[in-house]
C-alpha cells in the first residue's frame, strides 16, 4: 500500500489539532506524520508493545496508540497521537476511523487489481488466495474468464485505458498490464456464459482498439474459471490460443482455448514425437515431396468435407481431374483421402508438419 492516501488524512487531521498524528508500519517507521520531520523515523520499541499488546489503544512512551483493522487481527499499520490524555485518546480513535475507511476504499479499488495480477501469474501461493479474497471482501467462487489481448506491430500504452473503459464495474472486472505488449481483461461471467457471447465481447475489444488507439490486436479467450484458484488456468489458456493460433489459424485474431481441438494436442507433443509420427505416416515418400498445388488441392479437400463434386467446382476443374490427382496422392503416401481415417492421419500429419515448421523457425 502507498502511503501518500494516509499523509492525506493525517494532513485534513492536522487542521482540528495540535497534538501530532502519525501513522507507524510494522517495524516502527513513520510513513506519515502531521510533521514532516519525523517522516522515516525509527520507532521499533513502540511497534513490539503494540504488536504485543492485546489492549485497543495502547499507551506508551508519551503517546496514543491504536492498530488500523486488518484482517486475521495482525499488525500492519497502526496511528499514534501525541500524548496519553482522554483527548489524546479520542483524537487516536477518530484518526483510526478515518484511516480505516481510507484504507479499505484504497484495498477494494486498488489491491483487488494487484490480488488477481499475482494470481494469474503465479505471484501468490495457492493457500493464501482464500485468505486474502477474504481479507479484500472478494467472492472466490464468482465465475471469471480472462481474455489476453496482444498488440501487434505498433504499441501504444493507452490500452489499458480503453480497455478499462469498456469495463468499467472495477470490483469484478480488470484490466491488467501484464508487459509491454499483453493487456490481461479478467472478466466475471455467468456460469451459462456462451462461446458466441465471449467472442463478440472480443471483437468488441478489437474494434474499440483498432479504432481509437490504430493498434492490431491478437486475442486469446481463455477458459471459464469456476473459482479465483482456477484464474491462472484461464491465464494459461488464454496464452496457448494465441500461441496455438499463430500456428494452425494464422488468419484468426481472435482464439478459444475451448475451440482449439487437436492443434491444442499437436502443440504440447514434443518434437522428437513429431518426427517420428511424420516417418511412420509418409514410409513412401516424405511430405515434402507433395509440391503447393497439391497441397493447396488437399486443404480444398479438407474445406469441403472431402466432397469430390464440390471441391472440383471450388477449384473450377473437372471432377476427373480431381480424382486423378487424388489418385496420384495415394501413390506418392499411401493415403487415400476418399477415406474418411486416411483423411484425418493426413490432416494431423499436415498440422504435425506445420508446428515443427513454426518449431524451426523460433530457432533462427
Amino acid at each position: 500500500m502507498t502511503n501518500h492516501i494516509f499523509s492525506d488524512v493525517i494532513q485534513q487531521l492536522k487542521a482540528a489539532t495540535e497534538n501530532q498524528i502519525g501513522v507507524i508500519d510494522a517495524e516502527g517507521t513513520v510513513v506519515a506524520c502531521t510533521d514532516p520531520e519525523q517522516l522515516g523515523v525509527k520507532l521499533p520499541k513502540l511497534a513490539r508493545v503494540v504488536a504485543l499488546s492485546e489492549e485497543q489503544v495502547v499507551h506508551f512512551s508519551g503517546k496514543t496508540v491504536k492498530v488500523l483493522n486488518n484482517f486475521g487481527g495482525s499488525f500492519d499499520y497502526a496511528v499514534y497521537v501525541e500524548g496519553e490524555s482522554e483527548l489524546a485518546q479520542s483524537l487516536c480513535v477518530m484518526a483510526q476511523v478515518a484511516l480505516n475507511c481510507t484504507k479499505i476504499y484504497y484495498e477494494e479499488k486498488h489491491d483487488k487489481a494487484t490480488f488477481i495480477k499475482n494470481i494469474i501469474t503465479d505471484n501468490i501461493l495457492p493457500g493464501d488466495i482464500y485468505i486474502r479474497a477474504k481479507e479484500l471482501h472478494f467472492p472466490a467462487d464468482q465465475n471469471h474468464i480472462v481474455f489476453l489481448v496482444r498488440q501487434q506491430g505498433t504499441v501504444d500504452v493507452g490500452a489499458v485505458e480503453v480497455l478499462q473503459g469498456l469495463f468499467p464495474d472495477r470490483q469484478q472486472d480488470f484490466v491488467i498490464s501484464v508487459n509491454e505488449t499483453d493487456v490481461a481483461v479478467v472478466k466475471a461471467v455467468n456460469p451459462e456464459v456462451e462461446q458466441a457471447e465471449l467472442t463478440e465481447l472480443a471483437l468488441n475489444m478489437e474494434e474499440t482498439l483498432k479504432s481509437q488507439l490504430f493498434v492490431k490486436t491478437i486475442i486469446g479467450i481463455g477458459g471459464v474459471a469456476e473459482h479465483l484458484r482456477e484464474l491462472a488456468d484461464s491465464y494459461k489458456g488464454a496464452q496457448v490460443a494465441i500461441e496455438v493460433g499463430k500456428v494452425f489459424d494464422t488468419e484468426k485474431t481472435i482464439i478459444n482455448y475451448e475451440n482449439l481441438g487437436i492443434g491444442r494436442l499437436i502443440y504440447q507433443l514434443p518434437t522428437t514425437l513429431c518426427e517420428i509420427f511424420l516417418g511412420e505416416v509418409f514410409k513412401k515418400n516424405s511430405i515434402d515431396t507433395l509440391d503447393q498445388e497439391t497441397l493447396f488441392t488437399i486443404n480444398k479437400f479438407f474445406e469441403n468435407n472431402l466432397n469430390v463434386s464440390e471441391t472440383s467446382r471450388k477449384l473450377f476443374v473437372h471432377r476427373n481431374t480431381l480424382v486423378y490427382r487424388l489418385e496420384k496422392i495415394k501413390k506418392l503416401t499411401g493415403l487415400d483421402l476418399r477415406e474418411f481415417d486416411h483423411a484425418i492421419i493426413f490432416k494431423v500429419a499436415l498440422m504435425v508438419k506445420k508446428y515443427l515448421a513454426s518449431r524451426d523457425s523460433r530457432m533462427f
